[in-house]
Parts: C-alpha cells; structure tokens; sequence
C-alpha cells in the first residue's frame, strides 16, 4: 500500500471552504500540505468541522501583510509541486504571489487559483463569497419557493464552494498527469462561478431550444401560481408526511417503479379508471391536484417504520426519510462503505469524520495527522528552509506539452442519467477519449424532456456514443474487448448489475491489469441500500441538505393540515435538489476520482479498484456537519424567514429588488458603516457588539437599503470593495445562457450540433493555460458505433449483422 499523491508539497495560500476542501482532498491521499494562515488563525477554525477541514494539514503563520512573511510565503512556494491560492487577480499581483512570480524560476510549480467569478469581466475582482456568487449566478433567485415568505432565498449549503474544490481537483490532477510526463507545471484556474454551472443537467439548453425555435417548446416551472406541480415527475419523486409525522421522499422515476409504489399505496386501480388511467401525467391543474393529495392522503396511512418494512419486501419501492447530516453519518450504508472514520483529535477529543471520500484498493486515502493548532508548525519549517532541508522539488521540463492535457488517455463509461455519466464529459472537455456504452433504445436522458435528446446533450458533450445490448452475449464481448483497450472504466450501475452484465472489476482487469476502474452508484456495489433506486433528491434527502436548507420553519408531525402538508412538501421538494443538486456534486466527484487514479497509476504503475458513492460524495458538500464529538457546537443555520446566516451576510430587499450583503470581517464592516449612516452608532462598534446586537443591526440595515434600488447599492458598495450586490432572478440557466458577463468571463462557448446546429454550451469547468481543453458537442445516438468496432477488428458484413440481429445500433439504423 503507498499513497497516490506522496511526495509532492502543497503550499494552501487560499482562504474559505472551496481552497479547504481541495486541500483536504489531496492531504487525504498522501500529499503533505503546508497550510500559511494568519497569526490569528484561519477564519474556518471557528467552525465546528474544521479538526475535519484541518486535517491531515501543516499549520505556518504568517501576517501577508508584512513584507517579510511575503517573502517568507515565496520561499515556501518555491520549494512547493503545488499551489492553492484563492486572491482575487489584483491581490496576487500586489502581494507578488501571482502565478507569473513563479513561472520561469520554477517551471515544474502546478499553480491553482481559484477565484469567485475568474480573471476577467466586470465581475473579477469582486470578493468571492459563496453568497455573493450564489446572488449573480441567480442561485437565490432559482429557489423562491422555498421560503416562507415572497422574494428569493438563501441557499445555505455551500454548492458554489464544493464545486470550486473539484474543478480545482480535477485541474491540478489533470496537471499533474501531464507534469508526470513533461516535468512542466502551469496555471490551473477555476471559479466557483462556472463550477456552480455543472450542476444543470438540460434546462440551459431548453432556453438555448427556445431562442433558436421559439414556436416549438414552451417552459412551464414546476408549480403553478396556486402551487400545484405542473408535471408528473414531480408525482414520481414525491415528498410525503408519513403517519407518525416524519417526512419522507420517494423515488419512482421509471414507470415500472411508479407503478410498483401505486400498488403499495393500494392505488393500481387508478391505471384502469378513465379518469385517472394517465397517472402521473394529466393535462388540468385541477386533476394534477386531486391526484396530489389522494397519494398524500395514501403514503400518510404508514408510519416510518411501517414503511421501512415495504422498503425491504418491495425493493423497487424505496424512501429516503429526511435527516440532518448529522442523522446521516450513522445511514447504514455509509457505515458499511466505511465512510466514516474515528480521529482522535488533541484539540476536542475523538472524533467521528467523513472518510476519505474515495475507496481506492491499492492507494487508499488515510488520515496521518489530526488538524494542527494555529502555527504549529511554522518554527520547524522555516527552520527547515532556511538549513536547507525543505528544497525545491526537482522536476525539470523534459518532454513536449500535448495539446490538451488528457490526451492519449482512453475512458469506457458505462452508466446511465447524470450523477455518474456527467464525470467523463468533464475529462472529455480536458482531452481524453469517451467511449460511452448506451442501451440500443438510447440513454434514458434522451427521451427526459419533450423534445428528444434535449435532456442529454450536457451529459453527453464530447463523448462517442456506441450502442449495445449488455445482455446479449455477442454485446458484452464488445465491450469487454473495449476494456481491454482502455484506460479508465466507470461503471454507475446498482449494486450487482456489473456482475451480472460481466463488467465487474475483477472480470475486466483480467485482460487489462493496468485499468482504473471506478464504480459510482447511488448508495454502493453492495450492503444494505445497495440495489435502491437513487435519484438526486433523495441523496439530498438522505445526506441532511433538505432539511438544512428549507431551514427551521418547517412544519412536521402528525397532526398537520392537508394545506400545510402540501406548502411543506413543495419547501422541502426545492430545498432537497435546488439550486444544485446531488448529482451534480456526485459527478463532479467521479471525474476527481477517475483523475486520482489515473494519476496514481502514472506516479506508482498500479492500476487498481475505487468507489465512490452519490451518498458519500454529497456528503462532502455539508461536511460542515459531517462530524461528531463530545461538546461540538451546532453548525451555522440560516434564520427562518431564509435571509441568511446573519445581519452581514444576508439578502434585503431594496427599493427595488434584492440585495446580498456579505461583510463579515472588521475590515469590511469598516468601509460598509460610513454608506449605510451607521459609522458612529456604538450598538455596533465593535465585532462582539455587532454580534449582541445582530438582529438590531439587520432591521437598521434593511431601513436603510430599502431606501434605494438594488442595481444602485450594488454600484456604491462595488466602488468601496464591500461585496453587496443586487440578486439576479433565476433560474441559474438564465444567468448561464443570457447573462453578458457570464460570456465575458470566458466560461461559454459554441459548439455545433449534428442535429440541433450551432449552440452554446459551458467552456471546460477548469483552465489549464498550456494545455487547454476542447469542447465537443454530444452525439446522436449510435454515432460511433461502426468506427469502434471497425477499431476491433469487424468488418461490414459482421456490423452489418450484428446490427440486424439489434446487438448494436448504428445512427443510421432505425429504432
């Protein structure tokens, strides 16, 4: 056993969750990590999750401001693999740590900046607050409905930040691989702006169909004026209240499984009844309706425990009762995946803690050390720089650049929907080749929305589409001989299904004993959820988010009203799987998983078996609760009326619109009191102050910003360097598709469809500055299915036949 990043030192100059969690990632798999933080400490130690946030970390203290512990901060850089920084672009000029110091002294140094909102656009030196970037990106704005009140809400989970940490993983990885080859280091750039944009599986190309086709589809949201669901699926993954008063979510997508669960709820009968024999899809508001409440009325006949006990003689009807997070650590799954690890931490005791959130069989990510007090190590490792024990790595350029850094490297996807699949599009973008199997009717995802293969183009960008029948024998020597080939495989399916289709690790490494094979499915390959249904509520649901996020103004119990059963459950529905969602953060996490194996498999020769899990890997997005010890303080939770965490970081309404404050250190309440006429008022002069009085402080301000429009206060407050800025409406995909600045900031681009034409599309999550990506458009299904296997030796008449005997499907052949 060895571990897949040891070796290498990591220097972590940023501040905030997205730069923690990426560092966590890469110390959790062997790379030692040199934390530089104030004197004071970081900011994130007065949270209870940071012996989580720490670990596995080295503490030096340095005051950047000083000229001195600059160029203190450089030396470690110097004799740093990597870096991880997260100063806006002027900041990193001014402090001489910008990536352009470094480049030509120390051309092996991986250099990873993550910003709120990128290097350029108007919005680039804009502080970038997890809230901030939420407010522009429309985040608020998407998620009206779940409040109790009008007007957008906060999104207390930290989806921008998450999702930042993996487009940092997967460009640091992604360089690595290519410094492994070349000995060249580079500039690795992400945002939490564009990451946040992962998590939207179709609706930015509905807009994108509906400006190009404006007569041929109409968007309708999800409930009506009088909140009543305008569609079925929302019928298929149904938010209940269950007899003994706990809420419940369902997942019953397929129509096989929403059948399954009508019989449970002794509703089959409705399948031959005229009126009802459409279900779950009806064309009035008012049978929508009616509909709603008779499965309502149904599902609140059982207890929880009444339910769990159909769960196990129905597995194809299956649950998620909602939890906290900290309900979630004890999930019987994750304790049967492992994980969650004990720390015994020095500072608060033992601990409970997420595990590693990759399983890796041969490089396991383990945890050495617990979080460090604050400058712990600052003696000993300038003691060590300065005697010349600490030396620059040795890694001098010794090879060509590739022109995108995942060339050469070869992916055999075979999963299904987004939470997985979305991952190898990711490594796509970066150059690597996607052999994706579907079904011979096509992934599922083509036929989602009305118009056919809209719902999957994201999913599919960059990809080859070879269509297979997996349970036809002739099907499963295809892509075996595929496997044989390749580089990475990723498998998505429930637990058992790879075996059973001869697509399991230990089949496929037989012949290729250097893959890195990697199974994603919703809960694991085995244990006691395994071969449930997971759908991107129900981890949202399981792992603690929807609770978290509707906050604590939801109604439960027994005893409520079919009115406030029906508000609640449209609440809990938006706060389980918006403005991102569990599949979003599980695909992301699959892409970082495929990238650290391929690394260590460049770095150690072992190919080797991993999982990750939709359920652990979400997890991670509200570790800020993932983690248990004696005397731990509760965690942040926004107030009931969903503003936000406090008076200085929180939305107000203006004049006109909404504005999102985030000014929560000394030095911004500073510039901020002299705008709002609050300079000299002694209830808030001080940091403690400020927090007796918060409640005080949020009515003063919401008097004095409701005195002008939004647009303006964003304008005074930008000029003054204080993040406040005027809400955009959602959804998200609107901002995406029909934002100017989103464009300007360079994370859209243009590709060209072979059905759909020229479109808009996301540019690479990530940036690489010498080894680029390249964007693709998604193919039509069954598009390189005859050059595959021509590349395996069938010549036409065997494709020929093998297609009449429907084993394959090529794109010219009929459904």
């Amino acid at each position: 056993m060895t571990d897949a990043l040891a070796g290498l030192r990591v220097v972590d100059l940023s501040w905030g969750l997205a730069g923690a969690l990426t560092t966590l990632v890469l110390g959790d798999y062997g790379a030692e990590v040199l934390r530089v933080e104030p004197p004071d400490g970081d900011v994130l130690r007065g949270e209870p999750a940071y012996p989580l946030w720490g670990r596995n970390k080295r503490s030096v203290a340095l005051d950047l401001r000083l000229a001195s512990a600059r160029a203190t901060a450089r030396r470690l850089v110097e004799r740093a693999d990597i870096v991880v920084a997260s100063f806006r672009p002027a900041t990193a000029t001014r402090l001489r740590l910008a990536y352009d110091d470094f480049a030509d002294q120390h051309p092996g140094l991986v250099y990873a900046s993550i910003t709120g909102f990128g290097r350029h656009g108007r919005y680039a030196n804009l502080k970038g607050y997890e809230g901030v970037v939420m407010a522009k990106m429309g985040g608020m704005g998407h998620v009206t409905g779940m409040a109790p009140r009008p007007g957008p809400a906060f999104p207390a989970v930290p989806y921008a930040s998450y999702s930042a940490a993996h487009a940092a993983l997967l460009g640091i990885l992604a360089a690595l691989y290519v410094r492994e080859r070349t000995g060249r280091g580079q500039l690795v750039e992400a945002s939490l702006a564009q990451a946040l944009a992962a998590h939207d599986p179709w609706e930015w190309f509905l807009r994108v169909l509906c400006t190009k086709y404006p007569q041929a589809f109409t968007p309708v949201p999800p409930y009506s004026a009088r909140g009543v669901p305008t569609q079925g699926f929302a019928f298929r993954l149904l938010v209940c209240l269950a007899r003994d008063g706990r809420w419940l979510q369902f997942s019953q997508t397929s129509p096989h499984l929403f059948r399954e669960f009508m019989e449970v709820l002794g509703l089959a009968w409705m399948f031959d009844d005229p009126r009802w024999k459409t279900a779950p899809d009806f064309e009035t508001e008012e049978e929508r309706e009616r509909f709603w409440e008779i499965l309502l009325e149904a599902a609140r006949t059982r207890t929880v425990a009444e339910w769990d006990a159909v769960f196990r003689e129905r597995p194809n009807v299956w649950a998620e009762c909602f939890r906290t997070t900290r309900e979630a650590m004890d999930h019987p799954q994750l304790r049967h995946n492992g994980q969650v690890i004990a720390v015994d931490d020095p500072h608060v005791g033992p601990t409970e803690q997420l595990a590693p959130f990759v399983v890796m069989s041969a490089t396991p990510g383990r945890v050495r050390a617990p979080a460090p007090a604050p400058g712990e190590h600052t003696a000993a490792t300038l003691d060590a720089v300065t005697s010349g024990t600490l030396v620059p790595p040795d890694a001098r350029p010794a090879g060509a650049l590739p022109r995108r850094p995942l060339d050469g490297v070869t992916v055999l996807e075979l999963g299904l929907w987004y939470a997985a699949p979305y991952g190898p599009a990711l490594l796509a973008d970066l150059g690597a080749r996607v052999i994706k199997i579907e079904p011979i009717a096509g992934e599922p995802m083509r036929y989602i929305m009305p118009v056919a293969d809209a719902g999957a183009i994201k999913m599919l960008q960059g990809k080859e589409s070879v269509a297979v029948a997996l349970d036809a024998p002739e099907g499963r020597a295809i892509v075996q001989r595929i496997a044989e080939r390749v580089d990475l495989v990723l498998v998505g399916y429930r637990g058992g299904v790879a075996e059973r289709l001869g697509v399991d690790y230990a089949t496929l490494s037989r012949a290729n004993p250097r893959l890195v094979y990697l199974a994603a499915p919703g809960y694991g390959t085995d244990g006691p959820c395994a071969r449930k249904p997971a759908y991107a509520p129900t981890i949202g649901v399981a792992t603690g988010i929807g609770l978290f996020q509707a906050g604590p103004s939801i109604p439960s119990g027994p005893d409520l009203v079919m009115a406030d059963v029906k508000t609640a459950s449209i609440r809990l529905n938006w706060a389980a799987q918006a403005p991102a969602n569990a599949d979003g953060c599980s695909a992301l996490g699959v892409a970082t998983a495929l990238l650290l194996g391929l690394v260590a498999r460049e770095r150690t020769g072992t190919g080797q078996a991993m999982l990750t899990s939709m359920l652990g890997t979400t997890l991670l997005a509200v570790s800020d609760d993932a983690l248990a010890y004696a005397g731990r303080p509760p965690r942040r939770v926004p107030d009931p009326m969903l503003h936000g965490f406090s008076a200085l970081y929180r939305l107000y309404e203006t004049a006109d619109g909404w504005l999102f404050l985030a000014a929560p250190k000394a030095r911004e309440w500073e510039a901020l009191a002299p705008l709002v006429g609050l300079a000299d008022d002694a209830r808030f002069a001080t940091p403690a102050a400020r927090a007796s009085n918060d409640a005080v402080l949020a009515e003063a301000l919401a008097t004095v910003f409701r005195t002008q429009s939004a647009g303006e206060w964003e304008r005074t407050l930008m000029a003054a360097d204080v993040a406040g800025v005027e809400v955009a409406p959602g959804p998200m995909p609107r901002v995406v598709i029909e934002e100017p600045w989103f464009r300007e900031a360079g994370f859209l681009t243009d590709v060209e469809h072979p059905t759909f034409g020229p479109h808009a599309r996301l540019a690479p999550l990530v940036t690489l500055a010498l080894t680029p990506g390249e964007v693709g458009p998604a193919p039509v299904l069954g598009q390189h299915t005859e050059s595959v296997l021509r590349e395996l030796g069938y010549d036409d008449a065997a494709v020929t036949a093998l297609a009449a005997r429907k084993v394959v499907r090529r794109a010219s052949d009929a459904g």
